[in-house]
């Protein structure tokens, strides 16, 4: 049985090559071996050949209904398609001062290091290029997109890299959709990454990528994030905003506290269903590398035709 896989600690840029390096060994040892050919796990490259029909299941993009079999037949059918060998892959990250924060096995902003590697190097090869949008404060930088293995490894290193938001500075994810839109960019892999705290305000911006490119979603959490412990009182500071509070946790604040958590995750989860992303959610108290292994299964099991497990909601795992 694997044991937790660990998340290397980036904020120490003295030991960041290490901690990249510590990355690319757990993928390759835990995660690797689930891909074989075309892209199959994770998303098939668009713009490619259509290949056969197959029968629909319950999951599948409606965008790819083959309508002529499906009359012939009545049964509802879906047309595969033979991924495209050069697949452009971006990297929506977004470190805003939210990400600084973490009580349990790291910080958030370590496990989106994480998930960027991971995407990373599950898209990498066959003439793939992958670049990168960083969201941190006010600040959005664009990575263009680049091949090869030492490509992978200074995006990554740049991503991790990012200074720290000063508190007060909201992200603006939805800056990342301009990043992406101009210059016009071939049909790809668009990944955002990031807590989704805060308004909504980027799903009118996502469901825009998604209109052009394969949208896919990773909402990282905290404890923290969702309920409060029984300390008394304490200070709470929203890094966003940089807004200071006293409070006493209390019984009633932390029922009312976790209700409206679990409120605004529920919404965030119907956002990200509605701009059509299926949504990998990993949280820095759980073993990071077990919850990509079933990501990646229920998205082969998926784009193969087999029905995904009645554990995992469409559009979210």
């Amino acid at each position: 049985m694997p044991t937790h896989a660990s998340v290397p600690v980036t904020s120490d840029p003295a030991r960041i090559d290490a901690a990249l390096a510590d990355l690319e060994l757990t993928i390759r040892r835990r995660i690797d071996g689930l891909l074989h050919g075309n892209h199959l796990g994770l998303v098939p490259g668009p713009g490619g050949e259509p290949g056969e029909a197959r029968p629909y299941v319950a999951g599948d993009d409606v965008r790819r209904m083959d309508w002529s079999v499906t009359a012939r037949t009545t049964v509802p059918h879906i047309r595969q398609t033979v991924a495209d060998r050069e697949l452009e892959v971006w990297l929506a990250v977004d470190l805003s001062a939210s990400m600084d924060f973490g009580t349990a096995r790291c910080e958030k902003r370590d496990l989106a290091v994480a998930a960027a590697s991971v995407m990373a190097h599950l898209t990498r090869g066959g003439g793939n290029r992958l670049g990168a949008v960083v969201v941190a404060g006010g600040i959005v930088r664009r990575l263009p997109p680049r091949g090869g293995r030492d490509a992978i490894q200074h995006t990554l290193r740049t991503i991790a890299l990012t200074p720290r938001t000063e508190p007060g500075h909201r992200g603006d994810l939805a800056g990342a959709r301009e990043a992406l839109r101009r210059p016009p960019r071939r049909r790809g892999l668009v990944v955002a990454i990031s807590d989704f705290l805060g308004p909504l305000t980027w799903e009118g911006p996502l469901r825009a990528l998604g209109a052009r490119h394969e949208l896919v979603a990773v909402a990282i959490s905290d404890p923290r994030d969702t309920e409060l412990p029984a300390v008394g009182y304490v200070t709470l500071v929203d890094p966003e905003t940089g807004r200071r509070k006293e409070i006493r946790t209390s019984r009633a604040l932390r029922t009312r506290f976790g209700a409206a958590a679990a409120e605004h995750r529920a919404e965030v989860m119907a956002a990200l269903r509605r701009v059509g992303a299926p949504t990998l959610s990993l949280s820095t108290d759980r073993d990071w590398a077990a919850d990509v292994m079933r990501f990646v299964a229920w998205r082969k099991r998926g784009w193969t035709g087999a029905a995904a497990p009645g554990t995992i909601a469409r559009g979210a795992i």
